[in-house]
């Protein structure tokens, strides 16, 4: 059950035409991880509903799940979707189980309908065998690290406290070298107290085909860490601009891409920004239907639906209030944020960002400053470049 009555229902309603239906399906398949990241929002965070539920998802949970994805690939004539196997670590679930259970929902959808999967691990796991076995399964493999030195990592550690970056950091390379085809890319949460640039070059030695920057998960009632001025804006600008200025994409940046798409008025599909309906749902290990995981860094029972794979549909879970809010576009945003001149780009920022205690999420994101920083200057920089003249920068973005 939530904990604040303020957060539990939108603000404003979405529209009441037809929702967007889910194109994201985020499958828990292992409820624990190996290691134990000391910032970790799941693990480390308010909610610890984890740990009344099954470490291991039950067969008849997938299977559930298996038959309510092809259900709603039917029923909305979905031509793609994407499928991606999370945790904890989802690698503890094994690679043969996750194969399968690609497999059967590959086999429940319906003709003409792409099923994308996607595994989202730490590396530590990652062995010759596994990945070919992912690989065969057609399962590419995304991995979550904070730079590409042991000092950039020296915070994910396992239970027992040793380094986790030995064995990160010969997966990572093991799926660059040998599976590249099967590399799906690099997940890394911002840390402003880092050296921005040294952090992306580090990234690039491990030859990732994309990047994910992320903010760290905090919200107005739990400010993030080091949240002062636009020190991560500042981070992410000076990123931008070794990105911008290579004069070639050396890797896709989708937050770069996203805001530059944005600014050139094309749509673009992401949680950090823009004001598309959000499309992503998330089953965790014991069949719960729930909103997406960033939403437990909030409050307890915040990703709560109260539905289930086993007697609810995933239309049921669209009609929930909070996916409603998070498809109503500016409709659910602050008046702030509203009159913004930048909403059409920043949308608000990440939905959880908004969060303070006592009055729901209808707030502008605790990044504002930053995100404002940010979009700013890379508007700029794209302004820049279309100006004719012999300091006009090549453009990381061509």
């Amino acid at each position: 059950m939530t904990t604040d009555p303020a957060a539990a229902v939108p603000e404003r309603a979405a529209d009441s035409g037809r929702p967007t239906p889910f194109r994201q399906f985020i499958v828990k398949v292992h409820g624990r991880c190996n290691l134990a990241c000391t910032y970790c929002y799941l693990y480390e965070g308010p909610d610890s509903g984890w740990r009344d539920r099954p470490a291991a998802t039950p067969a008849a949970v997938l299977d559930a799940t298996a038959a309510r994805i092809a259900e709603h690939a039917t029923r909305h004539a979905l031509r793609d979707l994407a499928l991606v196997l999370h945790g904890g670590e989802p690698l503890l679930a094994g690679a043969g189980t996750l194969a399968a259970f690609v497999a059967r929902v590959r086999e429940h959808v319906p003709a003409g309908s792409q099923v994308h999967a996607t595994v989202q691990t730490n590396a530590t796991l990652l062995t010759p065998e596994r990945l070919a076995v992912l690989a065969d399964g057609g399962i590419r493999v995304g991995i979550s690290l904070d730079g590409g030195t042991a000092a950039h990592n020296r915070r994910r550690v396992d239970h027992a406290g040793r380094p986790s970056w030995p064995a990160a950091a010969r997966g990572a390379r093991l799926v660059a070298e040998r599976f590249p085809a099967s590399y799906a890319g690099v997940l890394t949460v911002v840390d402003p107290t880092l050296d921005p640039v040294e952090t992306y070059e580090s990234l690039l030695t491990l030859r990732p085909p994309a990047l994910d920057l992320l903010l760290p998960h905090g919200n107005w009632s739990a400010p993030p860490p080091h949240q002062s001025g636009a020190r991560h804006g500042d981070w992410l600008c000076a990123v931008f601009d070794r990105w911008w200025d290579a004069g070639r994409r050396e890797v896709r940046v989708r937050l770069f891409e996203e805001c530059l798409a944005l600014l050139l008025g094309l749509p673009a599909a992401t949680e950090a920004l823009g004001i598309a309906p959000f499309g992503a749902v998330v089953v965790e290990t014991d069949g719960s239907i729930e909103q997406v995981d960033s939403l437990k860094s909030a409050y307890p029972g915040a990703a709560r639906t109260g539905l289930d794979v086993f007697g609810n549909t995933f239309d049921e879970a669209l009609r929930h209030p909070g996916v409603a809010a998070r498809q109503a576009g500016a409709e659910s945003l602050a008046e702030q944020c509203r009159a913004c001149p930048l909403l059409r780009v920043c949308g608000g920022g990440h939905y959880a960002h908004r969060y303070r205690a006592g009055h729901g999420f209808q707030n502008p994101s605790v990044y504002c400053a930053d995100l404002q920083r940010f979009i700013r200057h890379v508007a700029a920089r794209l302004a820049a470049a279309a100006v004719p003249g012999p300091s006009s920068p090549r453009g990381g973005a061509a």
